[in-house]
C-alpha cells in the first residue's frame, strides 16, 4: 500500500495508511474516515474486505476505491482489474493507476436481514442453501486453499458437497411466491458468481435498481454441478434453472439453512434481502466494461473539483 500512496500523492491526493487488526475492523475505519471528512477510502483486501468497507461507508458521500489484494477477488473480476498473482507490486500499481483514470458511479447495494434481526449490507450476491452451506463449514479456510484461490476453495467444496442436505423451499419475489425443493436461492447484484469463475447474469448493472434471483430446483447436489457447467456453456435456459427480477426477496428453508453475503457466513434462514438504489459511492476503474452501469459516471478529477 505504501507504493500506492506514493502514486496518489504525486497526483496531489493526501494518504493515510489505516491496517485492519480484526474482522470488522474494516467497517470502523471506514465509518471514522467518513466521519472525519475525508473523501475517498481505499478497500485493499479481497471480496470480504471490500464487503466491510462498503457497510462503514453505505449512504454517505464518502467514495470506496476497490484495490484487490485477496484470494478470490470476485468483484476486480467484475471491474477488470489487474489481480495480484505472482506480479503483486506491478499489478497493485497498474491498478491504482486504473483508479486514477476512473470515474465515480453510484452502486445499488443489497441489504439482508437473517432470522435473528441482524443486517448487513453487500456488493455482489446472498444466498441460501449449496453455498451458504459450504461457506459456513470452509471459513475461515485453511492457509493450504488460500493459497490455491479458487482452485483451493472448488476443492474444499467438493469435498463437502455430499454432505448438504436436501431442502424444501419458499422464496418470496415483490409479493410473488415460488416454492419448491431448491438446492439454492440466489440472489445476485452482478454478472459473476463463485469466485467470479462463472458468468451468471451477463446483462446485469450494477445501478438498474434491480436483482436478479436465481432458483436452483433438485433434491441432490450433483445437478449444482450441472448446472454449472451449462451455464459455463453459456445456457441458462436449461430445466430448473429459472431467474426473476426482484427488489425485496424473502427465503424460508426446511430445514434451517446458512446463508452467505459476499461469500462470508451471513448467518440462517429465513432471510430477506432488500435492495438499496445507489448506496454507495464507487470509483470505477478505467479498465470496467462500459455498460456495467446504466447511468454515466463522474470523471474521477471532475467530481472532487465540482
Amino acid at each position: 500500500m505504501a507504493l500506492v500512496a506514493d502514486l496518489w500523492q504525486a497526483r496531489g491526493w493526501r494518504v493515510t495508511i489505516q491496517p485492519t487488526q480484526a474482522p470488522e475492523h474494516a467497517t470502523e475505519l471506514a465509518k471514522q474516515a467518513s466521519k472525519a471528512g475525508y473523501q475517498l477510502v481505499f478497500a485493499a483486501g479481497g471480496d470480504g474486505t471490500l464487503g466491510e468497507v462498503a457497510n462503514g461507508l453505505a449512504g454517505t458521500e464518502t467514495v470506496m476505491a476497490p484495490l484487490p489484494v485477496g484470494t478470490a477477488n470476485s468483484f476486480a473480476r467484475e471491474l477488470n482489474m489487474p489481480l495480484p498473482l505472482f506480479r503483486g507490486r506491478h499489478q497493485l500499481l497498474k491498478g491504482a493507476d486504473l483508479l486514477l483514470n476512473g470515474r465515480i458511479h453510484q452502486m445499488d447495494l443489497g441489504y439482508t436481514t437473517n432470522g435473528k434481526g441482524n443486517g448487513r449490507y453487500w456488493l455482489l450476491w446472498s444466498g441460501a442453501g449449496a453455498d451458504g452451506y459450504l461457506v459456513e463449514h470452509i471459513e475461515p479456510r485453511p492457509k493450504w486453499s488460500k493459497k490455491l484461490g479458487r482452485l483451493g476453495y472448488m476443492l474444499q467444496g467438493i469435498a463437502l458437497s455430499r454432505k448438504i442436505p436436501a431442502i424444501s423451499a419458499k422464496v418470496e419475489i415483490d409479493g410473488r411466491t415460488y416454492e419448491d425443493h431448491y438446492l439454492l436461492a440466489l440472489v445476485s447484484n452482478c454478472r459473476l458468481y463463485a469466485g467470479g469463475g462463472l458468468t451468471i447474469s451477463p446483462e446485469a448493472k450494477l445501478d438498474d435498481g434491480l436483482f436478479e434471483v436465481w432458483l436452483f430446483q433438485g433434491e441432490r447436489i450433483y445437478k449444482m454441478f450441472q448446472y454449472g457447467a451449462l451455464m459455463k456453456a453459456g445456457r441458462r435456459d436449461y430445466p430448473g434453472m429459472e431467474m426473476v427480477y426482484g427488489r425485496s426477496i424473502t427465503i424460508h428453508t426446511t430445514p434451517t439453512m446458512p446463508c452467505q453475503t459476499d461469500g462470508e457466513p451471513g448467518g440462517h434462514t429465513p432471510i430477506t434481502c432488500t435492495l438499496k438504489p445507489g448506496a454507495l459511492r464507487l470509483l470505477v476503474p478505467a479498465s470496467a466494461p462500459n455498460d456495467l452501469f446504466e447511468k454515466p459516471g463522474i470523471p474521477l478529477g471532475h467530481y472532487f473539483s465540482a
